[in-house]
């Protein structure tokens, strides 16, 4: 539909990320314009409007009834927490809408709560499509930054950095799991693969965060993304070891299961391998030990200088 699409790009044009360019973004947009079908933007006009709104005397008009009537979109009204949290919560992040503005002091759950464009917001909107778009549009940007901007640079806030021994410079997304991650890179590897180097390492975020291609390309590795990797795989030249490390947070250590699927992984890699299942802490360690393979080593990060060897006459060497 031609309005929705119009919305759409607005809304693109406002800085809002892409998550709050889609119909349902775009159909909120149109109802607190009170914009039709048939109408014109330099129309649009700044109402007061709640989520849903009541068939009869509504003290503010419903955006999911409005988007009823005018679009033939039907949102159930179980609906109303997505619209909340998923389009509105940006739209006031954005400086788009303000919430409960003949009322501030209403709390959280009153049926009464509402929502309306800003004055700045509403200039802006009216002008696409006339000659003033460019400079209404600019003096926003002047003013505004953009929401996409606001939430990249709240990532790169939290992002927690690390520097390889090459001079690399990564930068993890929060979360337990990369804590544990650096903390084999930066822990593990100096007590326990002192001449190893980095060859591959995942983040929550993105799944291929390093890969070191000229490494991979001497020791035979073909990388491919689809393939199950380690979280962390470090290469010892002189000793020519390869070490597969499982950091276990939310998925499990090397079990015989796992154990299997590496060494498919890599049946043709004529280097020896030492299979690493790293926990946080002793907690994790327990509640997994169970599903250890036999043959494989254990580190855990609250206590960083011991290791843990499963059976065998064999401690910290090739499987």
């Amino acid at each position: 539909m031609e309005k929705v699409e119009e919305a759409a790009k607005i809304l693109k044009e406002l800085g809002l990320p892409e998550k709050q360019q889609n119909e349902r973004s775009s159909l909120t947009l149109l109802a607190l314009c009170n914009i039709r079908k048939t109408s014109k933007w330099k129309d649009a006009e700044a109402i007061c409007m709640s989520v849903v709104g009541n068939k009869k005397n509504a003290k503010y008009p419903g955006i999911i009834r409005y988007i009823s009537k005018y679009y033939k979109k039907e949102y159930a009204e179980n609906s109303r927490e997505t619209i909340r949290r998923q389009t509105l919560h940006q739209f006031i992040q954005a400086g788009i809408v303000v919430q409960n503005p003949e009322n501030p002091s209403l709390p959280t759950n009153s049926k009464d709560n509402h929502y309306k464009l800003t004055h700045e917001a509403l200039e802006v909107i009216k002008s696409f499509r006339t000659r003033k778009w460019k400079t209404e549009l600019k003096k926003w940007r002047e003013n505004h930054i953009a929401l996409k901007d606001k939430y990249r640079k709240e990532r790169e806030k939290k992002l927690i950095p690390l520097v390889l021994k090459n001079g690399n410079k990564l930068q993890f997304s929060p979360g337990k799991h990369n804590e544990l991650q650096i903390a084999i890179i930066e822990k593990f590897a100096p007590r326990f693969a002192p001449d190893s180097f980095l060859v591959y390492v995942g983040d929550t975020a993105r799944k291929s965060l390093y890969i070191d291609e000229k490494i991979l390309q001497e020791i035979g590795i073909a990388f491919d993304e689809h393939k199950k990797l380690p979280d962390v795989i470090l290469f010892d030249k002189k000793k020519n070891w390869l070490f597969l490390i499982e950091a276990v947070t939310s998925h499990g250590p090397i079990s015989p299961k796992r154990l299997t699927e590496l060494e498919t992984v890599f049946k043709n890699i004529e280097i020896s391998k030492i299979y690493v299942s790293a926990f946080p802490d002793l907690d994790e360690f327990k509640k997994n030990a169970k599903d250890i393979s036999w043959e494989t080593e254990i580190w855990i990060m609250n206590v960083p200088d011991h290791m843990i060897h499963f059976n065998g006459d064999k401690f910290l060497g090739p499987y």
